[in-house]
């Protein structure tokens, strides 16, 4: 090892942090911290372009912690770099409403670029960055000018490896060539079990040229190596680099260092006393030194690499007056200002031309009216832009054009939703993914992040019940929809023709908090006469699509496929109104007499028809009512068979009115 006495001192800050707040917490995983302290050392202080005084500057470079649990690492550096992140917050490490919950979270502290944990999605999300970065360059830079022009710098460690998706997500960033993305991996060879060699015996070099990754090899505690690795991959832009940095977990502690011992539990008293005399620290717990804190401080730096960067961006903007104004725009993730009034327009045109089509296809005619108004959109499909029909006429592939707008992103439905997420995160898109609904399974982990992190991802979901027929019960999904309904901050929408459809997609690209679902229909489905009124109500996410004839009695509830199911029974029946329900989550969001004009509490008779699972409509329709739907599987049958088979049929629908009101 080269690496001096001083600059060995300044990464020990960072271990001694980790371990005290750890420790305090009684908490958390002091081991990664430690022993990774030396690159974050490197890549913090040396290479990481960004300005603690203003940690949303648009062109900073990105970092992200992949292996989350070493959330100490993290936050370390913000404070030791000069963020709003104080000794008092560290001291909070992992406590109720404190900045420092005990993995990274979005939100809660300043310089916190996404939320990780769920071991692999980090550099998911870091190849979304990239990704971002790259296409975003290639849309608005011009030869004179960069204004986009930055790195993503992951941390990951075995676990992140092991995982799944980080399969799917490097392979992909190797066939895109993502050059400004440098990931770090932690070689440690250890995790809560034990010694990996057991269980993770990979050749992760070999692995990662496979995919088409510069591959360099460090001691990850030697920093004149770690350094010329780095600038080795910054000189690489037609490949990712990942450096696989050797390491001793928990570096510094004479009893717990290399073992599992220090991987997920405090070092303990007795053994922190040592550690400090072993490296030769004499401060006590939360006390940093003068020197140190100065030998970290990024401020000045910071504010004169973004000041360097508005230069730039000024003569960009007297240059190049419309396109800064529409990066502007695009950043700060406004919708153009024409848009809503030329989507009501659409959504006008669609009600007067009355298709009987698969929602599906009525999806792919909205994104051929939107996505020219729209330059923001980067959509993709995991292989299926044939059948989920996620391709308009303006679309164009990334991978042969940088400048493009679609991304090929294969047979990898949880990788492309975590990419979709780090899009969403970087800023100046709004991204769309789509793949069969039975296929969100895979998924389903990285939609729950883009909803706690409130990242306005798009994710269409098609081929959405038994109603996809003869591909059977591997297909069709039953309990899906009721799984993303019961996902906090999702809107689930499962329009029930075109003009739902095109609703839908506009309060998809309106929502700025959250993200949205599509369940869409791969066959025809008949068109809902409207009114201008119930459009704007259809808005809501529930209204009346049919008024009862006579006293009311009974309430149909509906969406999607079996909105005309509901339809075929009104007609059959007295007192009966048709309620239209393809988005409960917004229709929640109503205020109490809105829904209760929709929903009357006093009509205890109330039906329920989804070709889904049965159990998400007890809420609507309570104990007395009844829901007709999926409680088994499906079968391999044609759709209309299908539909009578499992009962889900209008006859049911007046049997279960007239039992409730006779």
């Amino acid at each position: 090892m080269t690496t001096p006495l001083n600059e060995r001192r300044i990464a020990n800050a960072i271990r001694v942090l980790a371990m005290d707040a750890v420790q305090q917490a009684n908490s958390g995983h002091p081991g990664a911290p430690m022993g990774m302290a030396d690159i974050a050392d490197v890549v913090w202080r040396e290479f990481l372009n960004h300005n603690p005084t203003n940690p949303q500057w648009a062109n900073r470079d990105r970092f992200v912690l992949s292996n989350g649990h070493g959330s100490m690492l993290h936050y370390a550096l913000l404070h030791l770099s000069g963020y709003d992140l104080s000794i008092e917050d560290l001291k909070q490490f992992r406590q109720l409403h404190s900045k420092t919950p005990g993995h990274p979270e979005l939100g809660y502290a300043p310089g916190i670029e996404t939320t990780t944990g769920p071991l692999g999605q980090g550099i998911a999300n870091a190849i979304g960055f990239a990704l971002a970065e790259r296409t975003l360059a290639a849309q608005f830079n011009k030869d004179d000018l960069k204004v986009v022009d930055h790195y993503t710098y992951c941390f990951l460690g075995d676990g992140c490896l092991m995982e799944g998706i980080s399969h799917e997500v490097c392979s992909l960033a190797g066939t895109l060539g993502l050059g400004k993305l440098i990931a770090y991996y932690d070689d440690n060879g250890i995790s809560i079990d034990g010694e990996v060699e057991g269980w993770f015996s990979d050749d992760t070099e070999q692995r990662f040229k496979a995919y088409g990754w510069q591959v360099l090899r460090v001691d990850g505690h030697d920093t004149d190596a770690i350094r010329q690795a780095t600038v080795e991959a910054k000189a690489q832009t037609a490949q990712p680099t990942i450096i696989i940095c050797k390491t001793i977990i928990g570096l510094g502690s004479p009893n717990k260092q290399g073992k599992e011992d220090c991987h997920g539990a405090p070092l303990g008293t007795d053994e922190i006393k040592l550690t400090r005399e072993a490296l030769g620290w004499e401060e006590e717990a939360f006390v940093i030194p003068k020197d140190v804190y100065s030998a970290w401080n990024a401020k000045d730096k910071g504010q004169a690499a973004e000041s360097a960067w508005n230069d730039v961006f000024a003569q960009y903007q007297a240059k190049y007056p419309s396109e800064a104004a529409e990066l502007l725009r695009r950043v700060q993730g406004d919708l153009p200002a024409e848009f809503l009034a030329q989507a009501d327009a659409f959504i006008a045109e669609t009600n007067a031309k009355a298709e009987t089509i698969a929602t599906r296809k009525a999806s792919q005619n909205t994104l051929q009216a939107f996505g020219p108004l729209l330059p923001e959109l980067l959509g993709g499909s995991a292989d299926l832009a044939g059948s989920n029909l996620t391709l308009w006429k303006g679309c164009e592939g990334v991978q042969d054009n940088p400048a493009g707008n679609y991304v090929y992103y294969g047979v990898r439905e949880f990788g492309m939703t975590a990419i979709a997420n780090g899009v969403a995160l970087h800023g100046g898109f709004i991204p769309y993914v789509a793949t069969f609904l039975m296929f969100m399974e895979y998924a389903r982990n990285a939609v729950r992040m883009s909803a706690l992190m409130k990242q306005r991802v798009i994710h269409v979901y098609t081929h959405d019940s038994i109603g996809l027929g003869e591909d059977g019960p591997t297909h069709q999904p039953i309990e899906q929809i009721a799984s993303l309904r019961g996902t906090p901050n999702l809107n689930t929408w499962r329009p029930a023709d075109t003009v739902e459809t095109a609703i839908a997609w506009k309060s998809a690209l309106e929502r700025k908090d959250g993200p949205t679902a599509l369940i869409l229909s791969r066959q025809n489905l008949p068109f809902q006469s409207r009114s201008e009124a119930q459009i704007q109500d259809a808005a809501k996410g529930g209204y009346v699509l049919a008024q009862e004839k006579g006293e009311l009695k009974a309430i149909i509830i509906a969406t999607g496929s079996e909105i005309s199911v509901a339809m075929d029974a009104y007609v059959q029946l007295e007192g009966v109104r048709v309620v239209s329900m393809p988005c409960a989550e917004e229709f929640m969001k109503q205020d109490a007499a809105y829904r209760e004009s929709v929903l009357p509490s006093q009509i205890r008779a109330r039906v329920a028809v989804e070709a889904a699972h049965v159990d998400y409509w007890w809420k609507f329709v309570g104990l007395d009512g009844k829901v007709i739907g999926m409680t088994t599987y499906g079968e391999s049958a044609p759709a209309k068979d299908l539909f009578k088979h499992f009962g889900i049929t209008s006859d049911a629908v007046v049997e279960a009115v007239k039992s409730l009101t006779a």
